[in-house]
């Protein structure tokens, strides 16, 4: 908290919209957005390294969010203001950072594949910028965001070592769908039992049974894509790529809205929903865009 008071002694206007702005790429949309982009139109590899990092890392940041359930800064001393701006998007328990997962998770292994110096240098300044953004923001304390970003990157290199297994190795793939079903599975049942017993509420577990819910997706996903359907991303040319993404994006956020005003917004809806936006992802978009491609129809 005194490093919190000495960066809120530093704010001005101008500092709090571009902090404002640096942070919004460690936001969910924007991780999603990249791996899409990445998955649909240029490197399927690369999109599904991502997508192992991303979430079983945002498995382990939510379980331990409800495990340690510590409370924001502003609730730890009432005098302390947050920047108001970044409020909406504080939502859960403070430690560990969101944020800063998700920014690691996405540039932490871009750096890795990336070989230029400068290239490296700037991908580890992005997620360095984006952890200092929540502390500067009010939002986190340094123990969020340190812990959150070693447990990223620690996760990110033991996925980069044994990439070739994951991405490559089809005798395996049935083990680790399953593993990840396992850890989801698992989360969300913890979850669960704690909002049960009355050591959570209900928008605690929520956010942890949300990102089980990703992660069941992500393992059924990851599977059928890669035992029953293989669409090769590289297809079409550049202007039709780019149709295929906003339109994809574009669906998947109509399919989000939609499916919230139907089902409501229940632990199981949510949970439901992040498991159906995945598998949007993964499975049935890029099947209907390769049945379009197999007929010969534009995108």
């Amino acid at each position: 908290m005194t490093f919190l008071w000495m960066l809120e002694g530093i704010r001005t206007p101008f500092l709090d919209r571009f902090m404002q702005f640096v942070t919004y790429f460690g936001q969910e949309l924007i991780i999603i957005a990249v791996i899409c982009a990445l998955y649909w139109c240029a490197d399927k590899r690369f999109a599904y390294l991502l997508g192992f990092t991303y979430f079983t890392a945002g498995l382990c940041v939510q379980t331990l969010k409800i495990t340690f359930r510590i409370p924001r800064p502003w609730i730890l001393d009432p005098e302390f203001k947050a920047v108001e701006s970044a409020l909406p998007g504080a939502t859960g328990y403070s430690f560990p950072s969101g944020h800063t997962q998700g920014a690691t998770c996405l540039f932490f292994p871009l750096a890795l594949r990336i070989s230029q110096v400068w290239a490296k240098v700037l991908c580890v300044l992005a997620f360095l910028c984006i952890g200092f953004s929540r502390m500067y923001l009010g939002c986190h304390t340094p123990k969020d965001v340190m812990v959150s970003m070693t447990l990223s990157i620690l996760i990110s290199c033991v996925i980069w070592r044994y990439r070739d297994v994951l991405l490559e190795d089809r005798r395996y793939l049935r083990v680790i769908a399953a593993v990840l079903v396992c850890l989801s599975l698992a989360a969300a049942a913890y979850s669960l039992l704690l909002l049960k017993d009355g050591v959570i509420e209900t928008r605690y577990a929520m956010d942890c049974c949300k990102a089980a819910g990703a992660g069941l997706g992500f393992a059924a996903g990851w599977y059928t894509e890669r035992t029953k359907i293989n669409f090769d991303p590289h297809t079409g040319s550049t202007q039709s790529k780019v149709i295929r993404l906003l339109a994809g994006l574009a669906a998947a956020l109509l399919l989000k809205e939609s499916f919230s005003l139907i089902f409501g917004s229940s632990i199981l809806a949510k949970m439901s929903e992040y498991f159906i936006l995945v598998l949007w992802v993964l499975v049935i978009y890029p099947y209907i865009f390769s049945r379009l491609l197999s007929r010969n129809k534009p995108l």
